[in-house]
């Protein structure tokens, strides 16, 4: 038998980053028609306009930077980040909402810290937060599911009412927020919110149209096309299970203990998971490899304290749905965590520390 000796390293990685990012925005697909589905053509609309915003703006800083354009557009990196921003807001936001993240997005948090490998926080949720604070009404905006809502759109009605304002035949987004039942329809989280400050119990809350049981209507289904997605990210090692993993696990402990605590105050593990955006967080957002830990045990530490954050923001914070606030906090004490979790080198005592 022939021995081949060889230099390290000897792990090969085909896949370069271009790949990676291209093979995150496929899985998203699964979602994104099941959002599509249930909310509307404005989803697709708003992809097109932050790609569009996103690859202009990375190649004219690209140019200006004097850096290869060609190579940093192949990447993928600012495509992906307009994806997910575009799918974490409201379908029939207004255009120049998306331009105006995405544009945040790419030129601010990502490119002004140096581009791809530099940029400290999550360039789509850092965009997201900035509109939610700056743009309330608009970050709020969301339809009830078409089956749910008094007035039916096309594709033609999102274009007329995401540059104008109003369908094809008059309506206005106030009026498509109105449901079948003639009162104004708001996501599952935000009803829920609402209806305990108003005193009700969780059961009560739960008598709400837009409910199935504890399933807002047509949000489970997307949440579950987004964990489809998501598995197959990990099945292919495009991303590992440990940030989703813990992240989930994290957030379900948390919120069950408190529901078993006050079932009539505190909404359960599963209402918390199926109903907002923490699956799509868990394995497209929380899981971005530049902003995120680079340990296993760091990454462990890291999805679990998100998890623990949007329970905490959901249940006592101002906003329903915390994925950005949470992923955002947590981006913060990356070094930190990072510094503490880095493995032992081998041969290293590790009682002895450095002075």
């Amino acid at each position: 038998m022939k021995l081949t000796l060889k230099s390290s390293p000897h792990h090969h990685n085909r896949r370069d980053t271009g790949q990676v990012m291209r093979i995150v925005m496929y899985a998203a697909i699964p979602g994104i028609i099941a959002q599509t589905w249930y909310f509307g053509f404005g989803t697709l609309i708003q992809i097109c306009l932050a790609l569009g915003t996103a690859v202009v703006t990375e190649a004219a800083i690209s140019e200006l930077r004097k850096k290869n354009t060609e190579r940093i557009i192949k990447d993928y990196s600012a495509a992906l980040a307009g994806l997910l921003l575009a799918i974490s807001i409201p379908p029939f936001a207004p255009w120049w909402l998306i331009v105006i993240g995405t544009f945040f997005s790419i030129a601010i948090v990502k490119q002004l810290y140096g581009g791809l490998g530099y940029n400290m926080f999550n360039p789509a949720m850092a965009g997201y937060v900035m509109l939610l604070i700056s743009f309330p009404m608009q970050m709020t905006a969301w339809l009830p599911p078409i089956f749910l809502a008094e007035q039916s759109h096309n594709f033609i009605d999102a274009l007329h009412v995401i540059f104008t304002g109003y369908t094809n035949t008059g309506f206005s987004i106030e009026q498509l927020k109105i449901g079948v039942d003639g009162s104004t329809m708001a996501t599952p989280l935000d009803v829920l919110k609402t209806e305990l400050s108003q005193g009700y119990t969780i059961t009560e809350a739960l008598q709400n149209p837009i409910f199935s049981d504890i399933y807002g209507q047509g949000w489970a289904v997307v949440s579950l096309s987004y964990l489809l997605g998501g598995l197959m990210l990990v099945k292919t090692k495009v991303i590992s299970w440990h940030i989703p993993g813990s992240m989930l696990i994290a957030a379900f402990v948390f919120a069950g203990a408190f529901h078993l605590y006050k079932p009539d105050v505190y909404a359960s593990s599963l209402f918390h998971l199926v109903n907002g955006s923490i699956i799509l967080g868990a394995f497209f957002i929380a899981t971005d490899p530049v902003s995120a830990s680079t340990t296993n045990r760091g990454r462990i530490i890291f999805g679990a304290a998100i998890g623990i954050w949007i329970i905490i923001i959901r249940t006592w914070g101002g906003y329903p749905d915390a994925i950005a606030f949470a992923v955002l906090i947590m981006n913060m004490a990356v070094p930190l965590i990072d510094y503490y979790t880095q493995p032992r080198t081998y041969g290293h005592n590790t009682s002895v520390k450095e002075k």
